[in-house]
């Protein structure tokens, strides 16, 4: 083996794993606010995708307008789902495996 195809650090490579995992299990804790309007339809989810409530400003309800709230809410709740994301993905050192296959190493079934 040459010098630049040297073998990783395998106990380098499991400490980095294992602050990852304890990075992504506070980020599964977190609770998230999602907001639309201004603040008006609020949506509070952690990091299980468990949400826990939504909150709707009376002022926003218009029966007369049924589809501006509908979109308020999914806005709120992409925004949520955006903010665990990011927070998920800063959790994980900004790492973003995408493609990548480590051959089940981290605990995925083999396709």
């Amino acid at each position: 083996m040459s010098d630049d195809q040297q073998m990783p650090d395998l106990s380098s490579l499991l400490a980095q794993a294992q602050e990852m995992m304890a990075g992504a299990s506070a980020a599964a804790e977190e609770v998230v606010t999602g907001q639309a309007g201004g603040g008006m339809v609020k949506v509070e989810v952690d990091g299980h995708f468990e949400f826990q409530s939504v909150t709707i400003d009376p002022k926003v309800v218009d029966p007369d307008d049924v589809e501006m709230l509908e979109d308020l809410v999914l806005a709120a709740l992409r925004d949520a789902a955006d903010q665990l994301a990011e927070g998920q993905s800063e959790a994980m050192g900004g790492m973003d495996l995408g493609g990548l296959d480590l051959g089940g190493l981290l605990g995925g079934a083999p396709e």
